[in-house]
């Protein structure tokens, strides 16, 4: 047999390179003098034509600080399924697209792949707010149309939480930090965040009656040193928001520098948002310590209900700090989170197990979390799998929002968890489930459009990967599928 070329043997890591050169404002003359090499050979590694070897890649890392992550080929993948999301959409379809096309846009010019992702989520955004513009002028509703431009910071921050694998060390150690210095206890956590917050800030935390201060459950007032939570909350709640607000004056600092280091933020709103989020995930940490959580997981083999009690948390902050699990040498299970309405508009995103997740598109109503509102607060299980033969043990269920009063209605939203097979037998719920039955196994997709599986009944716009081919006297399963 033949020894594969060296092209073929090593990762194209010649635009990262190229990037990094850039960023740095070098020449490849300039980049190899501190690099110790030959602008040829810089030459011909940005143009994929030698090796990057690990003894330069790791000189590049403590010369220019970058994060080796940055070098791995996750990124990549996620950037060309957004792209091919993206190139679904029915705009390109005169344009023939391959999706040997779109990796290589991908691999050699990753900058323009992002700001084609953000052009396109521009034009999302505009073309929705266009037809609510539309449909409010019809309505006789055009003098007082606002813009809603929410979508487009909390993409970035899901993009945020995702290039960092939701895992944050520095606010992990903050965290512990306090559980020390506060002598805190599990028992009265509660009043130990309380006392905290008065020894060091002088902040007197206030449990006011909701006819005072209607739809707002916490505030904060910083000249009066008064932390509002309302009564509205439950307990557990009650201590999720005194412990964020003690993520945002005691890792303040930590969480700007995040912010700052990202370049998944582009506007205010997003940065002010992402603040939100790490302070969401500082109260997470605050109250599911990351070892002693990790380890109740483990031996209870990631049972949330029991989980959700021993910490005192809700069914989805027992889920959410799962998929914080990241620490180097101390990781469970790779875990993808995924939280929808009931008329499936995503607000929460995290893929840690390799899960695609749509950005733009509706999701596949073959997913597990979508049959959780049949069944509401009872666990759905799923064995799923991709086209591209990937599997994954889901589960799902729905959660209502604590009711504030007995006028408003409840919201339901339903959270799916999820990880690869391989680690289903580390869950508690693969018991008695038959993991190797082959006709068990759900076939799902990521979305209509780039799902190329012809057999589905659940198929509600023609897939791009295939041509559509309509025949009057034939009716399959879907109109869109091959009888």
């Amino acid at each position: 047999m033949d020894k594969p070329s060296v092209r073929e043997e090593a990762p194209r890591l010649g635009a990262k390179v190229r990037a990094l050169r850039r960023r740095e404002n070098l020449t490849q003359t300039q980049f190899a003098e501190k690099l110790g090499v030959s602008a040829s050979y810089v030459n011909l590694i940005e143009n994929n034509r030698r090796p990057l070897p690990s003894a330069m890649l790791i000189k590049m890392a403590q010369l220019f600080a970058i994060d080796l992550a940055t070098f791995g080929d996750e990124q990549d993948t996620r950037t060309v399924a957004d792209l091919l999301e993206v190139f679904s959409d029915s705009l390109f379809e005169s344009h023939d697209m391959t999706s040997v096309d779109v990796r290589e846009l991908a691999t050699n010019a990753p900058a323009t792949a992002r700001a084609v992702l953000h052009l396109y989520g521009a034009y999302k955004e505009a073309r929705e707010s266009l037809d609510n513009l539309a449909t409010k002028v019809r309505d006789g509703e055009g003098s007082s149309v606002s813009v809603d431009r929410t979508s487009v910071p909390s993409e970035e921050v899901s993009d945020l939480l995702q290039h960092h694998g939701n895992y944050f060390p520095e606010l992990e150690r903050i965290a512990q930090r306090l559980w020390k210095d506060g002598k805190l206890a599990h028992e009265e956590l509660h009043q130990g965040l309380v006392r905290w917050l008065e020894r060091t800030h002088g902040v007197e935390v206030r449990v006011d009656r909701w006819s005072q201060d209607r739809n707002v459950l916490r505030r904060f007032e910083p000249k009066t040193k008064i932390l509002h939570l309302s009564e509205i909350l439950p307990t557990r709640s009650r201590r999720f928001q005194i412990a964020h607000q003690v993520g945002l004056l005691l890792a303040s600092d930590a969480m700007d520098a995040i912010v700052a280091e990202s370049h998944q933020l582009t506007t205010d709103e997003s940065r002010a948002l992402a603040r939100v989020a790490l302070a969401n995930y500082f109260a997470g940490a605050v109250l599911m310590p990351y070892d002693s959580f990790l380890r109740s997981a483990k031996e209870e083999r990631y049972d949330l209900d029991v989980l959700g009690r021993r910490f005192r948390v809700g069914f989805e902050q027992v889920c959410h700090r799962l998929t914080s699990l990241r620490k180097p040498g101390a990781e469970g299970v790779p875990f993808h989170m995924v939280r929808v309405d009931v008329a499936g508009n995503i607000s929460k995103r995290f893929s840690g197990s390799g899960l695609r997740i749509a950005r733009f598109s509706g999701v596949c109503p073959r997913w597990n979390v979508f049959a959780a509102f049949q069944t509401p607060g009872m666990i759905r299980i799923q064995h799923s799998k991709m086209p591209d033969g990937s599997e994954f043990f889901c589960l799902a269920r729905t959660v209502a929002k604590d009711a504030i009063g007995y006028q408003p209605q409840q919201t339901l939203q339903a959270i799916g968890l999820g990880c690869k097979l391989e680690f289903a037998r580390e869950l508690v719920y693969s018991d008695g489930y038959d993991l190797g039955n082959v006709e068990g196994t759900i076939p799902v997709g990521v979305t209509c459009r780039t799902c190329e599986r012809q057999d589905c009944e659940e198929r509600a716009v023609p897939s791009l990967r295939q041509p559509l081919r309509i025949d009057e006297n034939v009716r399959g399963i879907s109109i869109y599928s091959k009888a």
